[in-house]
């Protein structure tokens, strides 16, 4: 099965910190992907070049058979490549609807005059944004907050309005980074019934940064494993879980070995 996502021997420098060092992965079609490594291993680095907020230093990456390279970033999120950010970046004086409706900008095709009349394209794009958006609304179970401020509702509803608007531009590839983190138990397991569903129902693929093992362990299909911004294992959660270098390199040693096992 070709790759939708292919990254090759991917670099990035900061100065003379080498964050990322010769990274190389693939994301089939329909996989769900976890990267895990402890802080400062450079994950969310890696995340970066994937969607376009950082240039890799060196290094390939194709998605749906398109060198990146020669794509501008702005770019990368009308390829199909969406994601959310570990600190949230919402609106927060806007509602619910209107943060998910900047999702949609990437299909948006109206010129100014369309737009400033709501004729034509510019009201057939409004209507379809709309309706994308309750339709999301409904998946991910928060009509209840849809017209709510977003800076009133609590961190886990922040979340989901975040993810909401990540699925808003209809991506073939979704990033999520760090997802669960501050959550209580019921809103990662939710947001862990969400991802699956969102493999299943949606058919988008996903690669996500996760700490919490039971989730990576229990929805993963592949697992690849950072330390000091260079790739150390990759696998099944199985083949993982067993691999010496990440109970060591990841969680440390045989205390590791024996959290990485309690996950499963």
């Amino acid at each position: 099965m070709t790759a939708l996502l292919s990254a090759e021997n991917l670099g990035k420098r900061f100065g003379g910190l080498q964050a990322v060092a010769d990274v190389s992965l693939t994301v089939a079609p329909g996989e769900i992907c976890s990267v895990i490594g402890p802080n400062g291993a450079g994950k969310t680095t890696l995340f970066n070049m994937i969607s376009g907020v950082l240039r890799p230093s060196g290094g390939r990456m194709v998605f749906d058979g398109v060198d990146l390279s020669t794509v501008s970033p702005w770019k990368f999120a009308a390829l199909g490549i969406g994601r959310t950010f570990q600190n949230l970046a919402l609106f927060k004086h806007g509602t619910v609807v209107e943060n998910i409706l900047t999702g949609r900008h990437t299909h948006m095709r109206s010129g100014v005059l369309d737009a400033v009349l709501f004729l034509g394209r510019a009201r057939r794009e409004e209507i379809e944004a709309r309706q994308r958006v309750e339709h999301i609304i409904e998946f991910l179970e928060i009509e209840h907050v849809r017209d709510a401020i977003v800076g009133t509702l609590s961190y886990g509803q922040q979340k989901r309005v975040e993810l909401a608007r990540a699925l808003a531009c209809e991506p073939k590839l979704l990033l999520l980074d760090e997802m669960v983190s501050g959550m209580n138990q019921e809103e990662t397991e939710d947001i862990a019934r969400f991802v699956l569903d969102i493999r299943d129902e949606l058919g988008i693929t996903v690669l996500m940064i996760e700490h919490e093992m039971r989730i990576v362990m229990d929805i993963s299909d592949r697992v690849h494993v950072l330390n000091f911004g260079r790739k150390i294992a990759e696998g099944t959660p199985a083949e993982v879980r067993r691999d010496p270098a990440v109970a060591e390199a990841y969680l440390g040693g045989q205390r590791g070995e024996t959290a990485v096992k309690a996950s499963a």
